[in-house]
């Protein structure tokens, strides 16, 4: 990808044509724009919603690169770690930007074994993890419970990972937002965008629903679980991504005195504590396209679940049921990288790691998209691998 830069472009009033346009405006997408900016690119985000009412609205907003280390994702484990190492300096960032706190918990995870087979599991899990290096390590059950007295009685045990900690989704997205904002990027809710505009080997901009052409320099798709929805491309270009539902719950604990501290991953569910109270339990993982349908099924299987773990919810108020649709692709891994396509960068797929993977991929795609540059952490990542999939 041919490298441009734009030092004297100061300014991106909303009636120019922007050296950019990002399509989506999550955190993915603000975060890229954010960086662009800082580099004195004009941009523009296009979002077909309100700003950050997707997966990123809902997000538990685990940092979570060591629990959720699997076998055959050791370059994501590479990555996630690496990101983890960012968010210190990007949160502060944000903060003093934007004038408020983005939550940056550093508690740790927990993730709790109530039978045996799940003790099993766990056990070949943290084997796994302990051998790439992860800083992991097992909890008995009194352990546990010594961390977090809330906890099911009958726990077995549990992982625990020190250094994946937790942000507040919500208000990371409100900061970020100001942040890309104040650096002078034009943000354009309901403003759908029908398909690429393509001329010979290049992306010359957008089409929006309305018919019009937002003509661009460069195009950053950042639509999450949408971004295969966007049209112009050939089929072989469209990015792998699929939305996986998820519904949650959002049960009130007393600030002063809450019943947990950590996040807890428990067989089944997740539980996310915010320090107003707020305790996040989720979430469903649901083949179902973009429905949007709260059913009584998926919240029964997260309450239940999250019951198991940590009975005294039981007499929590509901403050909040949420669905989202993660943006999951066919390995798990996110698409980050430069398309076939001249001008085009892939910024999506990132399944449940959008929060964690935020600082890195902002900074490496604004990078790719001003200097053409692909950083060694995200080369493993690019769209190629799934045409050499096919070649195979």
């Amino acid at each position: 990808m041919a490298a441009f830069s734009r030092p004297d472009s100061t300014s991106n009033s909303a009636g120019a044509s922007p050296d950019v346009v990002v399509i989506g405006a999550g955190i993915v997408g603000l975060g890229v724009a954010w960086r662009l900016r800082q580099r004195g690119v004009a941009v523009t985000v296009l979002d077909q919603g309100e700003i950050a009412r997707g997966a990123s609205h809902v997000a538990g907003g685990m940092l979570a690169a060591c629990a959720e280390a699997e076998p055959g994702e050791e370059a994501l484990v590479r990555l996630g770690r690496y990101a983890q190492s960012l968010w210190p300096s990007f949160a502060a960032e944000l903060e003093s930007i934007a004038g408020h706190s983005v939550e940056l918990r550093t508690e740790g995870t927990m993730v709790m074994a109530v039978t045996a087979d799940d003790r099993a599991t766990l056990g070949h899990h943290l084997a796994f993890q302990q051998s790439l290096g992860l800083p992991v390590e097992w909890l008995s059950g009194a352990e546990a419970r010594k961390r977090e007295p809330h906890l099911a009685p009958g726990m077995i045990g549990a992982a625990f990972s020190p250094e994946d900690h937790q942000v507040e989704t919500r208000k990371l997205v409100a900061a970020i937002r100001v942040a890309a904002e104040r650096a002078g990027a034009v943000i354009r809710p309901n403003t759908p965008v029908a398909s690429l505009v393509i001329e010979g080997e290049r992306v010359t901009g957008v089409r929006l629903a309305d018919g019009s052409v937002l003509p661009a320099g460069k195009v950053v798709l950042a639509a999450g679980a949408w971004a295969r929805t966007i049209e112009g491309l050939p089929p072989t270009q469209r990015p792998p991504v699929r939305p996986i539902k998820g519904q949650v719950i959002v049960l009130a604990m007393d600030p002063a005195a809450p019943l947990l501290h950590h996040v807890v991953w428990a067989p089944g569910c997740y539980l996310v504590p915010r320090r107003d109270g707020r305790l996040l339990v989720g979430a469903t993982v649901e083949e179902k396209g973009f429905d949007t349908t709260l059913t009584a099924g998926g919240i029964m299987s997260v309450l239940q679940n999250g019951w198991r773990a940590l009975p005294g919810i039981e007499e929590l108020p509901i403050v909040e049921f949420m669905v989202g649709h993660r943006p999951g692709c066919r390995d798990d891994a996110p698409v980050l990288g430069p398309a076939a396509v001249d001008g085009l960068v892939y910024a999506t797929g990132h399944h449940r790691n959008g929060i964690l993977l935020a600082p890195v991929t902002a900074d490496s795609i604004a990078r790719l998209v001003i200097d053409g540059v692909v950083d060694p952490e995200i080369a493993p990542f690019g769209m190629e691998r799934f045409a050499t999939a096919r070649a195979h």
